[in-house]
């Protein structure tokens, strides 16, 4: 069989790791590279980045900021996309107070104080029930601290400037699965529903017991829907 070639975005002080219990069952059905969300200092250069290194025509599953980024790469170069995966992401843009947010976490991270930074946005990430998992938030600490203060700070700055992709959601006409935890704290199950209805034909799945960072906090499940997404017609 054919493999398809995959591109994984990760998210925000997310990299490699997220992915991590994906890649090797996808590695079945798909050739995947995990792009660097770093690659630049706004959506819109990380995803040229993101292109430019990318195979000619392949399938994009982004998650949280890696769906902001996936918005850009279809501004960019819609037709190289043959598929799309949204995971806990949104289509809108930030609100003033999210936009808020975003300005004193780089406050206090330009003021020395990442470490805080990190553990503020803790629960915003994964399910309150995981919140005393070791092994996952020494894991969600890893990849925090492997992508570090300067990214967290120009990936905030990025984001701040990301557009609203609303209006361009009737324009996505490939295969797409829109995926989210159903206590996703940032990007809960209603703004997936939008983007579902706003994409013709897109499906919608919401994984039980699941926050923001699904491929880690449920990675069977993720898995199998991402596998039915890549092989369905």
């Amino acid at each position: 069989m054919e493999k398809t070639p995959l591109v994984l975005v990760p998210g925000l002080l997310c990299d490699h790791g997220l992915w991590a219990r994906q890649v090797e069952p996808l590695a079945e059905v798909a050739d995947i590279t995990i792009a660097d969300a770093a690659a630049g200092t706004t959506v819109d250069e990380i995803a040229a980045n993101l292109l430019a290194a990318a195979p000619p025509r392949f399938a994009l599953a982004g998650l949280s900021m890696g769906g902001y980024i996936a918005f850009a790469v279809l501004r960019q170069a819609r037709e190289r996309v043959s598929r799309l995966c949204l995971l806990d992401t949104n289509a809108r843009a930030d609100r003033d107070e999210q936009k808020e947010q975003r300005r004193q976490l780089i406050e206090m991270t330009e003021g020395g104080g990442f470490e805080k930074a990190v553990r503020t946005t803790r629960p915003f990430l994964i399910h309150p029930d995981r919140m005393a998992d070791a092994a996952l938030n020494a894991e969600v600490d890893a990849m925090a601290e492997r992508v570090g203060a300067e990214t967290f700070v120009r990936q905030q700055r990025a984001l701040l400037e990301r557009p609203d992709s609303r209006p361009e959601l009737g324009a996505i006409d490939v295969p797409t699965l829109v995926l989210c935890g159903r206590e996703d704290a940032l990007t809960p199950p209603k703004v997936h529903q939008e983007m579902a209805d706003g994409i013709p034909g897109a499906r919608l799945a919401i994984i039980e017991a699941c926050g923001h960072l699904s491929p880690l906090e449920q990675p069977v499940a993720v898995t199998a829907l991402m596998r039915l997404w890549l092989t369905g017609p």
